[in-house]
């Protein structure tokens, strides 16, 4: 590898100033440092531009990695930094309940909203969001760039057409775990609590997509910008500035994007929005806004594949270790080996997650997200968000259930639809050897072009 330039790109430098203002401000609040106390919407806006920035820093870290690792395992360390900010504000929410839980022996807070469902909602809402909104978003802006590509005569375009999203076949392994994780998430609408055994299920699930990526050969990326000048660097210098960036941006996501989403939702209390709904859907799209900028940056950049291949990934990670240390932290806080309850509500709400993860899975088996695909995802999504936020408890509750209903019809008609796919795709994502999924991702290419 030639030693590149030693002076760093102007973008680089641009994102990377977007970001103390918002890391002092989150930094001072944990350790109590003396600092200026702006109003929410000002905080919110302070802390998100530094989440911007950081995202920025994140994709470039990503895309130099894959000198050194398999694309899939850059996208998989992308994506658990990415989510840390889920982390963070799940923790917060469990935690807290495992500390009422030990002191009363229940969930219940003697008023207000139940912390165990704040812990839930968070958790189903990001899921959801991610899938019903992320997806269709990549599909939207990698639509956008390449139709721009095409009218401008330069790019390429070859995992990108205008409506649709071709994944290379390496990502089988992604689709295949989330399937695992999914079949497995559909019991837990039937038990009474959240438990240590599905903290470990899930969890296992979890190390063994690890390491089925970790067993990627690394390739030859397509580099630009601020990534081809550290990719360019020579192979020590490359990987300092590379362990760097991760570090550097993962450290500003953790101290910014839990105080985004609490500054969201306090903006959004002062307008007397109801909590639940508020950690549902405005905390989950503020810790989710790391791992959506990076992925529109991807397909802005005609690289929609690993655009999905990022939320897909995010998919996987909070769909097994998410869900699976949520108990860990409930057992820990409250020094005990129950399991998080779980009430009939959110039974619901983890049986309509579930049920839209077998449908996005389904969708994905032919290793492409179309434009029906993705309206379909985004439309199911919007009328369970407006009828959450417009009707009454028992009307949700209903259409929760019908919802579930069509998302599993689809799913199974999906799969009826392409039986000879599902197979391919399974035994890719579990046994084939990456090295040939990389030569058949290289044939399809070369087709298209």
């Amino acid at each position: 590898m030639v030693e590149g330039p030693r002076r760093p790109p102007l973008q680089l430098w641009l994102a990377l100033l977007a970001t103390p203002v918002g890391a002092y401000l989150g930094l001072a609040d944990y350790l109590g440092l003396p600092t200026v106390h702006p109003p929410e919407p000002v905080l919110a806006l302070v802390f998100g531009i530094a989440i911007v920035g950081a995202a920025f820093v994140l994709s470039w870290a990503a895309e130099a990695a894959q000198v050194d690792i398999s694309a899939g395992l850059a996208l998989a360390l992308l994506a658990l930094l990415a989510v840390l900010p889920e982390y963070a504000v799940d923790f917060v929410f469990t935690y807290d309940a495992g500390q009422i839980y030990a002191a009363e022996g229940t969930c219940s807070s003697g008023g207000g909203a139940n912390p165990c469902s704040l812990a839930l909602a968070n958790m189903t809402g990001a899921n959801r969001v991610l899938v019903g909104v992320g997806w269709p978003l990549v599909v939207l802006v990698a639509s956008w760039a390449a139709l721009r590509s095409r009218r401008r005569g330069d790019g390429d375009s070859a995992s990108t057409s205008p409506g649709e999203v071709r994944m290379e076949p390496p990502l089988s392994a992604d689709i295949v775990y989330l399937g695992i994780a999914t079949l497995y998430s559909l019991t837990l609408p039937l038990k009474e609590s959240l438990t240590l055994v599905d903290a470990a299920v899930l969890v296992v699930i979890f190390a063994a997509y690890a390491w089925r990526l970790a067993k990627a050969p690394a390739a030859d990326p397509d580099l630009l910008g601020v990534s081809q000048w550290v990719g360019d660097s020579g192979r020590g210098r490359r990987r300092f500035l590379v362990v760097s960036m991760f570090a550097v941006a993962g450290l500003v996501i953790l101290l910014t994007a839990e105080h985004f989403a609490e500054s969201l939702v306090l903006t959004g209390t002062q307008l007397g929005v109801d909590e639940f709904l508020l950690v549902q859907w405005v905390a989950p799209l503020a810790s989710e806004s790391p791992e959506l900028i990076v992925a529109s940056l991807y397909a802005w950049r005609l690289k929609a594949s690993n655009s999905l291949g990022t939320l897909l990934s995010s998919k996987v990670n909070q769909w097994t270790l998410l869900v699976g240390t949520i108990p860990m932290v409930f057992a820990l806080s409250a020094s005990t080996t129950d399991g998080l309850p779980l009430d009939s509500e959110q039974r619901l709400e983890l049986l309509l997650t579930g049920a839209q993860s077998l449908f996005a899975v389904a969708i994905l088996v032919d290793l492409s997200l179309t434009v029906y695909g993705s309206v379909a995802l985004l439309s199911l999504f919007l009328v369970q968000f407006v009828v959450s936020i417009v009707a009454s408890a028992e009307t949700n509750q209903t259409v929760i259930i019908v919802l579930s209903i069509v998302y599993g019809v689809l799913a199974v008609a999906q799969l009826a639809r392409h039986p000879k796919l599902l197979v391919r795709t399974v035994k890719d994502g579990l046994v084939t050897p990456f090295d040939r999924l990389e030569r058949r991702a290289d044939e399809m290419a070369r087709e298209h072009e």
